[in-house]
């Protein structure tokens, strides 16, 4: 909604926090995947029930989404409708001046007498933090609204903000008989170029991508962004190779190794899983998609290193060579997945879903 649209405003919606919240995480949804290792963040501002302007973090060392908004309204309304307005923004306003200025200053100064958020900084050294400054400033503070909502924005920033580790996202594709190889004889893919473009978007919304050495022996994999509706300004996400037998075991002229994103190929030889994960989170990296095969990926799954799954079921039967979590003893546990949703993709199935840590 933009200041020229505001008479589209639903009259019951004028003054409704959670309508104006929900604009704000849609807002911010736009630079979801952009802004590690920072969190994505939405703001809007608002005056006697009219949308004045709204602004959402774009990419570390950019402006937040506070001050995307001020500088919005600023330049459609002028400096002085800032003046009394409200702002909703999708987490605790940073109180802090680092690579850009505080937004809490940038509020009190621009006169703003409310301010609504959703989410707490996960920073156990800010939480709070905001609302003691705004409070004093005499700014009314209202926290809370559609908290789960923005929780779930920010979940990845949350656990790399409170760990050192990234979020991390199992993608795999499978035949009804759990396999993820057809025979030689056969074509590579197992699911459609809808499933595929699928996997391109989510590409873009992580910071690295791992496979094994098998996979880019046998797959010659490019791990690139190729979605049409991939930002320009994304960078290409770390390519992580994970191998037994070091570089000497890999062929030279693999696209990981000579395209122009071989600076953006690391290469891990004989590391524990989690070590590997941690250095990614050391790299800034606040979400990783494991695209490895099968023997791997339930090496993941056993030390229960996986947070959320991507699961494409194609709708044939391979006998093929692999098996979509390979082959070993039982896990230790079963791990059982919330807010899941299945969907149809084309003719293929697609299973995605939370690890319950609750359970």
């Amino acid at each position: 909604m933009h200041p020229e649209s505001q008479q589209s405003v639903p009259p019951s919606k004028v003054f409704d926090h959670a309508y104006w919240m929900q604009v704000a995480i849609d807002t911010a949804y736009l630079g979801f995947g952009m802004t590690s290792p920072n969190p994505p963040v939405g703001a809007v501002i608002v005056k006697d029930g009219l949308e004045l302007g709204r602004g959402y973090h774009k990419k570390a060392g950019l402006p937040h989404a506070e001050r995307e908004a001020i500088a919005a309204v600023k330049a459609h309304h002028g400096p002085d409708a800032l003046k009394g307005a409200t702002i909703y923004v999708t987490l605790e306003p940073c109180s802090t001046a680092g690579r850009t200025p505080a937004c809490t200053d940038g509020i009190i100064e621009h006169g703003m007498t409310h301010v609504v958020y959703g989410s707490e900084d996960p920073n156990p050294k800010h939480v709070g933090a905001a609302q003691r400054l705004l409070s004093a400033a005499n700014i009314q503070v209202t926290t809370g609204v559609l908290e789960a909502d923005c929780d779930r924005l920010i979940r990845r920033f949350t656990k790399h903000m409170t760990t050192g580790m990234p979020w991390v996202i199992a993608k795999t594709a499978m035949s009804l008989d759990g396999r993820i190889t057809r025979p030689p004889s056969e074509g590579q893919w197992l699911t459609g170029p809808d499933s595929r473009e699928i996997v391109h978007q989510l590409r873009a919304e992580v910071d690295a991508i791992v496979v094994g050495g098998k996979t880019v022996r046998r797959d010659n994999p490019r791990l690139t962004l190729r979605s049409q509706t991939t930002s320009p300004d994304k960078e290409q996400p770390w390519r992580a190779v994970l191998t037994h037998s070091g570089r000497q075991s890999l062929p030279e002229e693999r696209h990981l190794f000579t395209d122009a994103h071989k600076n953006r190929t690391i290469l891990y030889q004989d590391q524990p899983l989690a070590e590997v994960i941690r250095d990614l989170g050391d790299r800034g990296c606040t979400a990783v998609l494991l695209e490895c095969g099968g023997r791997l990926m339930r090496q993941f799954v056993e030390e229960d290193l996986i947070d959320e799954y991507y699961l494409f079921y194609a709708p044939i039967i391979t006998g093929g060579e692999d098996f979509g979590f390979g082959i070993g003893h039982h896990l230790p546990r079963s791990f059982s997945l919330v807010e899941v949703q299945s969907q149809q993709v084309d003719q293929d199935t697609l299973i995605r879903g939370i690890v319950d840590r609750l359970q």
